[in-house]
């Protein structure tokens, strides 16, 4: 379906002119991923403990699935940010149910809704987009280290593509620069992996791996692999997927790509590789952890979680720009994601889907909040010179923590959004982000992962220190924004046409009437109340991972 969708895409791209119709490909693209949703939903009953297809190159079980539905999701709700325009005029005597199903309320000015900002003069993104989306579906679905490496790089390449897609930014064409560099040497990693483990194996099946794993106890000479060379070989191969995923010490990249892309774009980048990079990892560890009687592959993971737990925190703690700010953060919680990853037991497969799942939601939550903030501000002008001479301002509005300066007194309720997201990342009770901070903490624990825990445990309250910082510029300062002296005394017009396009009445609106369009809006606050309201509704999400758990440890 994504495929046909692709080539459908590619070939209305090629034959279209115009680039301002550039919303509508967005849409389409919001259709066929729904699409792929029930389609994945429909056969969720079919697969019970996997299916092999193509000779055994892709394996769909239920954990694959749920994640390919829950990717798309992830995607659609990115795609709202570009999919509609970001503010509206809402004048109350016009807003009545009925107004606003029968009329419709016409104003003449593209600047308000942002018509012609850049990230509406793309056709090819939601093309690329898709190119991503069908690389991760492979690369969770994949059992085969030829596919492996064919799908990551199908995912890696859309994603060079669209860190550098806005051509007339300078900060986004380095900041891709550096992801393709850094991203094709660590593509070196898993390929030289791959190279070793069928060297030695002679199989290029992870089913052959996992077969060769399960019978590695046998103390026998006359074996034609060597255990120690599988267990070399896949420490390099995973050094290439932590690479990926941004993990200290291969962790240098991200901060500087978060920060010189355009943060639209960077919300794709920062979340969609990381779903399909740690399933695909949690079925590899799985498989071959419990193989080895000398030291285990996975040891590289509580290593790489070690220090992406410090880095994270430490260095988090003297960053003022936002998105370097959010980087930081992200390696914190991979350390807590890469945790539970190397211990494979029932419990912290359990933490980690649900981790996993958490992170993402408050992570795209923070990102779109930090969009809507920069489309709020436009009628304000900043008194800060600094603000005002910032690099690439129309794609990444928002880059500075003081440009969040007072915020509260302009928009409570993004403020509100942005402090209870940014305490769901601290792992402050009751919120999401605590629950999942707990399973992990918990699983360590019982694996007797103590001085990892007491780690995870004391950068977390560390972590608070920054988080706090954020939250203190909002709600204790006073604004640096005043309103725009252009706009303060002047009066818009708009008209109010009926289905038959007559003029029923002329509106009159002034500046204040100017605020985030319903889409977005829609988004945050739901998002906003599930990770606030998630311990009234939790019993679907953890009994969803349970059964999950389940269906991989008895299948």
């Amino acid at each position: 379906m994504i495929i046909i969708s692709i080539l459908s895409l590619l070939l209305s791209n090629a034959v279209n002119s115009r680039r301002d119709i550039s919303i509508l490909y967005n849409r389409i693209a919001m259709l066929i991923l729904i699409y792929c949703i029930l389609n994945d939903i429909a056969s969720l009953t079919v697969v019970t403990k996997g299916i092999g297809l193509h000779g055994g190159l892709l394996l769909i079980t239920n954990l694959t699935q749920i994640f390919h539905i829950f990717l798309f999701i992830v995607s659609i709700l990115i795609l709202t940010l570009t999919s509609f325009y970001p503010r509206k005029v809402w004048v109350s005597e016009y807003s009545s149910l009925k107004d606003l199903v029968l009329n419709k309320f016409v104003y003449y000015n593209t600047k308000i809704i942002n018509k012609m900002g850049e990230q509406f003069k793309i056709i090819e993104y939601p093309l690329i987009l898709l190119f991503i989306i069908t690389g991760a579906i492979f690369l969770m679905s994949t059992n085969d280290l030829v596919s492996i490496f064919l799908a990551i790089e199908l995912q890696s390449y859309g994603l060079y593509i669209l860190s550098t897609i806005y051509r007339n930014s300078e900060l986004s064409t380095t900041g891709g620069l550096m992801y393709f560099l850094l991203g094709g040497l660590s593509s070196c990693f898993i390929l030289l992996g791959t190279g070793l483990i069928y060297a030695n194996s002679g199989s290029t099946s992870l089913d052959g791996l996992y077969i060769i794993t399960s019978i590695s106890d046998i103390s026998s000479t006359d074996l034609w692999y060597k255990p120690y060379y599988i267990n070399l070989s896949l420490v390099i191969f995973t050094i290439g997927f932590l690479f990926k995923v941004s993990a200290a010490p291969f962790h240098f990249w991200s901060p500087d790509v978060y920060d010189a892309i355009p943060t639209i774009v960077t919300t794709f980048v920062a979340l969609i590789a990381k779903v399909s990079i740690f399933i695909l990892l949690l079925q590899l560890v799985y498989y071959t952890n419990n193989s080895f009687t000398e030291m285990s592959w996975t040891f590289i993971l509580l290593l790489s979680s070690l220090f992406s737990l410090i880095v994270g925190t430490v260095v988090g703690l003297t960053q003022f720009r936002i998105k370097r700010l959010f980087a930081y953060s992200t390696i914190s919680h991979v350390g807590f994601m890469l945790l539970v990853l190397g211990i494979s037991s029932v419990e912290s497969t359990q933490a980690l889907i649900f981790y996993l799942t958490q992170y993402i939601i408050s992570n795209l939550n923070a990102f779109m909040i930090l969009i809507a903030i920069g489309f709020s501000l436009y009628y304000y002008t900043s008194e800060n010179k600094e603000h005002e001479e910032l690099m690439d301002k129309n794609n990444s509005p928002i880059q500075l923590i003081n440009q969040l300066k007072g915020y509260y007194y302009i928009n409570p309720l993004l403020a509100l959004s942005l402090a209870i997201t940014i305490f769901s990342f601290a792992g402050i009770p009751p919120l999401i982000g605590f629950f999942g901070k707990q399973m992990v903490i918990s699983a360590a624990l019982d694996k007797g992962l103590i001085f990892l825990s007491f780690i995870a445990i004391t950068t977390s309250v560390i972590g608070g220190v920054y988080y706090l910082g954020i939250i203190k510029e909002m709600f204790f300062s006073l604004p640096d924004y005043k309103v725009n002296t252009l706009l303060e005394n002047l009066v818009l017009k708009g008209n109010v046409l009926n289905n038959n396009k007559t003029v029923i009445k002329n509106v009159n609106f002034k500046y204040n009437n100017i605020v985030i369009s319903s889409p977005l809006a829609f988004v945050i606050s739901n998002i906003t109340l599930i990770i606030l309201l998630f311990i009234f509704m939790n019993q679907e999400w953890l009994s969803m991972g349970t059964i999950l758990v389940q269906i991989l440890f008895n299948g």
